[in-house]
């Protein structure tokens, strides 16, 4: 399982390229290989029946190459009628179903990742995790640095926050231009994610040695910018590697392991601001980021299968100097598979689908939820720093709540796929997508709950523990809501999920990143207790649009010509 993890990371794909498959080879670069008939035997254009075979069985037999490589027709009518049948399907039958030389995967082929064992899988959901966590936990680390930076460049609060809105939005705007480059089969994920996060350390550099608020404003963005796909991709790539039936659990630990990145950000960055100055923050980001930049080079595999095909039958025309061997991306590129002309339909189908009024109450519910935690974020340091008198180190413990909240949620969540979601499932697949809001109607009370309880507990009369957990019962509802929002429309758009779930994470990203600029007068201005009652209110009126989505979303969509049946 090691040699091909490594085999499939960044460093093996460089390496078994650089040797010419002679070093972490794949099956069909060994020496016995033996070539599967399928692919060796030409087949007649009309009726699919078997001809000669010109090709080599092994690795050892096949030609050097050089330039072109050499044609495997029997006459040039033949292969004008092979490619006729890639290019001009009929409506009946896909080219992927009709294509003679089609390169797939094989029965329990263990290049799949569908097929891959579970220690496997789970190794590699926990890397995706782990680029994740390093990429998000740049959003609220930078909060420990912000009074250093007002300090030393002399700048307001709002400007010094405009490094935390910056990074917010722009991971919500990158995912618009980088993820569809994640779907195009010749590049794979792991290219974007890489070289993201490659760029995503070396952007730490020019922050940590910033000279001026200018700089860091700059580099923030650009560092959102490059990390986003860590942020809205990585449960399509949870996807790759977990069946349906696994998938909720699956992106829901993944969500997890989100939610503990600006968790710990403020408590990895409070001591460091603390005890030497703001640089310090950033300067553990770069190694948090440049420790998974280190390990996601050397061991996270490919797990986008068309690329996966698309790289066997490249080494396969190769060994077989047959050039009609095709992987079903390959069959099916025209203008779709063109960046450009995926890059506007992605755009364009996110703003369209954005007014589907399903999709436009799940958008703002969620990117209300989202905006309400970013500015509620704000009352922290007032309460915990201001009025229980922490230093900035002690300040940020307080948000460790979140993480024994989030154990306790996401093992709820567990049990209510396994005991509820499943069996319902068992006995009728076809159940609706609003099924799966149900479980966010239940959590969505948490939210205001959390609010009321720690915006009326936040003074020096009362113990600093009951904030905290007041605070710590607003994660079951942020959780269990996105949990089941994207679940939905996932499943109720399931042709456009990328679009939907692209927008979706523009609309809440560029709405949210606003908030932290007024966050502290807000609070100053309204009191905690006010501050937390009025955002809870208007929590308490989203609910019902959370049902009216649940109770009619089935004629709505019955009404879109975006969704299917």
């Amino acid at each position: 399982m090691v040699a091909d993890i490594v085999r499939d990371s960044t460093f093996g794909q460089l390496v078994n390229w650089a040797s010419k498959g002679r070093l972490f080879p794949y099956a069909d670069q060994r020496a016995d290989y033996v070539v599967p008939e399928k692919y060796l035997r030409r087949r007649n254009s009309a009726t699919g029946s078997p001809l000669d075979s010109p090709f080599p069985r092994t690795f050892s037999e096949a030609p050097t190459l050089v330039g072109e490589p050499p044609a495997a027709p029997k006459d040039a009518d033949d292969i004008e009628k092979q490619k006729a049948l890639s290019t001009e399907p009929s409506p009946e039958q896909p080219p992927s179903v009709r294509y003679p030389w089609l390169v797939d995967f094989d029965e329990d082929d263990q290049d799949r990742p569908l097929n891959w064992s579970s220690r496997k899988r789970l190794f590699v959901a926990s890397l995706i995790s782990l680029l994740t966590f390093g990429v998000y936990v740049g959003s609220a680390v930078y909060t420990s640095s912000v009074p250093g930076l007002m300090e030393e460049f002399d700048v307001g609060q709002v400007t010094a926050i405009a490094g935390l809105t910056l990074f917010v939005a722009a991971y919500g705007i990158g995912p618009m231009v980088l993820s569809p480059m994640q779907e195009v089969a010749s590049w794979g994920r792991n290219p974007v994610y890489i070289i993201g996060l490659a760029l995503f350390v070396i952007f730490q550099i020019p922050e940590i040695l910033a000279k001026n608020m200018a700089t860091v404003l700059v580099f923030r963005f650009l560092s959102g910018f490059v990390g986003s796909p860590a942020l809205a991709t990585g449960g399509a790539s949870m996807g790759d590697i977990f069946p349906p039936q696994h998938l909720a659990v699956a992106i829901g630990a993944w969500a997890i392991g989100a939610v503990c990145g600006p968790i710990a950000g403020p408590v990895i960055g409070g001591f460091a601001a603390q005890g030497m100055n703001w640089r310090w923050p950033f300067l553990e980001l770069l190694w948090i980021s440049g420790f998974a930049f280190v390990v996601l080079f050397f061991l996270l595999p490919e797990t986008f299968e068309p690329t996966i095909l698309v790289r066997r039958a490249e080494r396969l025309r190769k060994l077989t100097g047959n050039p009609l061997l095709k992987a079903p991306a390959e069959l099916d590129q025209g203008d779709e598979a063109r960046l450009s002309i995926v890059l506007k339909e992605t755009i364009l189908r996110a703003f369209q689908l954005a007014l589907e009024p399903a999709l436009f109450v799940a958008h703002s519910y969620i990117a209300l939820v989202y905006a309400v935690f970013y500015l509620w974020f704000e009352a922290f340091p007032l309460t915990f720093n201001e009025i229980h008198h922490f230093n900035l180190g002690l300040g940020g413990l307080p948000y460790l709540t979140f993480v024994v909240s989030a154990a306790i949620t996401f093992t709820f969540y567990v049990l209510y796929q396994k005991y509820h979601i499943a069996p319902r499932m068992a006995r009728n697949p076809d159940l609706p997508p609003e099924v799966r809001l149900e479980i966010g109607i239940m959590a969505a009370p948490f939210i205001p709950i959390s609010l009321f309880i720690f915006g009326w507990t936040a003074r020096e009369s009362v113990h600093w523990i009951a904030p905290t957990i007041g605070a710590g019962l607003y994660l079951p509802g942020i959780f269990l809501a996105f949990q089941s929002i994207l679940m939905y429309v996932s499943m109720s758009y399931p042709k456009y999920a990328a679009s939907i779930l692209a927008g979706n994470d523009l609309f809440r990203s560029t709405f949210a990143s606003v908030f932290p600029l007024f966050g502290t007068k807000y609070f100053r201005a309204l009191g905690i207790g006010g501050g937390s009652s009025l955002l809870a209110g208007v929590s308490i009126l989203m609910i019902p649009l959370l049902y009216a989505i649940m109770k009619y979303g089935n004629r709505l969509r019955a009404r879109s010509r975006f969704a299917q049946a």
